[in-house]
């Protein structure tokens, strides 16, 4: 990762049990923002397509549980 680059989360986000996202260059890391896990490295392409999966609702749970 570069120096100098900022990590974001969501402003929903009211308690340090998020997700932090990290755009350098064509990589785009995630990390939890509670545990000390390296973060996971993807590519923009990949970060494109689990938004696009999040938006049509691929991950809700089938039980409409929060």
């Amino acid at each position: 990762m570069s120096s100098g680059v900022v990590w974001q989360r969501s402003t929903y986000c009211g308690t340090n049990a998020c997700v932090a996202v990290l755009f350098d260059g064509p990589v785009v890391y995630i990390r939890s923002t509670r545990d000390s896990d390296p973060p996971i490295a993807i590519t923009r392409q990949e970060w494109a397509e689990f938004l696009a999966g999040v938006r049509a609702g691929e991950f809700d749970p089938e039980d409409g549980a929060p």
